[in-house]
């Protein structure tokens, strides 16, 4: 089975706080090669926007909203060939739609679990509250024009999780091939960190699919019938 992976997306509802970067067209040209070269799709979180609305406290009408300004992206996820996995920003869709937060599949004798990864974020498990207010003040920081600051909050934030494409030293790595272990599953898929990484933990291989945010193009391949599992920036 060949499977194409992305996350990370952030379609908001078209404003200055919509970190998406890309024109819908352009997008849709980058889905077309997907669909045309892979037999499924997997869309592994934070693919709408839902906590940067003008006012907080609505995430089920902001996904209305993000779909709503990308409706046509919208139509093509709802096809067979796709499997959406909710993040943290997209949580809501967990709660209004039953869309899970996790999904495994077994293919040709490899075990393979795709999950967004923000459930190792200690912030978002014990202060959900907390780091949805620190996403919304981003949003409006994006709404005044201050890309410097939102950059270095960006930063911050990413110090915070001591994430890496080091094996050896990445927390967010061990929770994952930790994660594996106890699920008997072969390959560990995740989003969350917007860092795309491929990395081998003895038997076990994590994989990143990065972010197609802010103007990215960021995709894994997993061709499971010949054991290749690829990182790429360029399609």
């Amino acid at each position: 089975m060949e499977i194409a992976v992305i996350s990370d997306l952030h379609l908001g509802t078209g404003g200055k706080a919509d970190g998406f970067g890309h024109t819908d067209p352009e997008f849709e040209k980058f889905l077309n090669f997907l669909e045309s070269n892979f037999e499924r799709v997997v869309l592994l979180g934070d693919i709408w926007e839902t906590l940067t609305g003008c006012l907080p406290g609505d995430p089920a009408a902001e996904l209305r909203r993000a779909r709503e300004s990308h409706s046509a992206i919208a139509r093509r996820f709802e096809r067979s060939k796709y499997v959406y996995v909710h993040g943290n920003h997209d949580l809501v869709a967990g709660a209004v739609e039953g869309t899970p937060d996790e999904y495994t599949l077994e293919a040709d004798g490899q075990r393979f679990l795709f999950t967004h990864g923000h459930q190792n974020d200690s912030l978002i498990q014990r202060r959900r509250w907390l780091s949805e207010l620190g996403i919304w003040l981003g949003g409006w920081i994006r709404r005044l024009g201050a890309a410097a600051l939102y950059r270095l909050c960006a930063q911050i934030d990413e110090r915070r999780g001591g994430v890496s494409r080091d094996a050896s030293s990445c927390p967010f790595q061990r929770w994952a091939v930790d994660m594996a272990a106890s699920r008997e599953v072969d390959v560990v898929v995740t989003g969350h960190t917007h860092m795309p990484v491929r990395a081998e933990h003895g038997s076990r291989l994590f994989l990143n699919s990065g972010t197609c945010a802010e103007g990215n193009f960021s995709f894994l391949s997993l061709n499971t019938r010949a054991g290749a599992y690829g990182v790429h920036s360029t399609w």
